[in-house]
């Protein structure tokens, strides 16, 4: 993901392209297996694998142990506590909810860049972010609108925008651990099976039993999710945050639920609302401003 035929534009596209379709891979992980063991061995799988493919290509994975701190940081927000916020929410609201709120990380990238790496704060993103969050909004506009503002929704609106928290740190964390001449590859490998072992232990004190799902969809989809929604897709995401910042590579997140729709349509019979087809019009018009440069 590190050579120089790896242009912002691919790097940008690839991510959302293969995370949307995940949330339907997802759907195979659910039922048997508790979610905190199956994202523990979605990133102890991804983990080694990235690993034996750094040995491989000969790409060197010492770090100083303050280094390993800073990748342990960046695994707990990015590879772990995001996830576990996501699941929990999942429990309260619904999945339409928890996509719309995760659009804000755009304007959690820019805040948490600002403060905590000085990177100035760009209108045209935060225009960019307005439409994204518009399109989002309308896109689940028929799943927002039924939801009751009762006291399970605002607890299940406080988790979800936890995990944003997370998932914005685990953001600012790359982009620093990257000015810090770390590389993207090694720091992602060892961060996945250091989210991994995290999940397990979580997973473990929670005193659920430890389980695992033989079945052929089970084990393909999370197969899929180590390989491309971990691994492939992370290298392109974080790589891309090197390059053009938290703020323009968050943006990219919100072509999820366009991804996710599409699927729906071709394998779920969903059929689009014109609120929906508007939504997309936004994020179209927000993505073309967020990158017209």
């Amino acid at each position: 993901m590190q050579n120089s035929s790896s242009t912002p534009l691919l790097l940008f596209v690839l991510p959302p392209l293969i995370w949307g379709s995940t949330w339907f891979a997802i759907t195979f992980q659910l039922g048997v297996v508790p979610a905190a063991y199956s994202v523990a061995y979605r990133f102890l799988l991804a983990g080694s694998i990235f690993v034996a493919f750094c040995l491989w290509r000969k790409i060197s994975l010492k770090f100083p142990l303050r280094q390993h701190g800073l990748i342990l940081c960046q695994a707990t927000f990015l590879f772990g506590a995001n996830y576990l916020f996501i699941y929990e929410a999942e429990k309260h609201i619904a999945s339409g909810l928890v996509s719309f709120l995760f659009s804000l990380m755009i304007f959690f990238n820019v805040l948490f860049a600002k403060v905590l790496l000085g990177d100035p704060v760009r209108r045209q993103i935060l225009l960019a972010a307005v439409f994204g969050l518009l399109g989002t909004g309308l896109i689940f506009w028929p799943e927002l609108s039924q939801t009751q503002a009762g006291g399970r929704t605002w607890m299940g609106i406080g988790i979800c925008l936890g995990g944003v928290t997370c998932a914005s740190l685990g953001n600012i964390a790359s982009a620093y651990n990257q000015r810090k001449e770390m590389a993207v590859l090694p720091t992602a490998a060892i961060g996945m099976l250091y989210g991994g072992i995290l999940m397990l232990i979580v997973a473990l004190a929670s005193g659920q039993p430890i389980r695992f799902d033989l079945t052929v969809g089970y084990v393909l989809s999370l197969l899929y999710l180590a390989i491309f929604g971990s691994i492939v897709a992370f290298s392109a995401y974080l790589t891309l945050l090197g390059k053009i910042g938290p703020d323009r590579s968050a943006y990219s997140l919100v072509l999820v639920p366009l991804v996710a729709i599409a699927i729906s349509v071709a394998f779920e019979s969903y059929r689009p609302t014109a609120s929906a087809g508007l939504g997309i019009v936004f994020v179209v018009l927000g993505n073309v401003y967020a990158l017209r440069k």
